[in-house]
């Protein structure tokens, strides 16, 4: 491989960063939600306490979703 030809193959696309903090920030916004709903409504079946038990995993998902997106702001912002 000729040097010209390493380089092009080294050069990141300018949309490219961009995309990948666009997908570490939506993991962070659904991932938790996703994972409390199912916990919610698991725990509520279990222990009859429909809603209650579903409400307060989605308030603790919705405080890590904020938390998660919040560390990684600041990380970008010190790139």
């Amino acid at each position: 491989m000729s040097g010209n030809e390493l380089k092009k193959s080294n050069r990141v696309v300018w949309w490219q960063p961009a995309m990948i903090m666009f997908l570490k920030l939506s993991v962070w916004i659904a991932a938790p939600i996703i994972i409390a709903l199912y916990l919610g409504k698991w725990l509520d079946k279990k222990y009859h306490s429909e809603p209650w038990l579903l409400l307060s995993c989605i308030s603790i998902a919705f405080i890590i979703s904020i938390a998660g997106l919040i560390v990684n702001a600041f990380k970008e912002l010190k790139k």
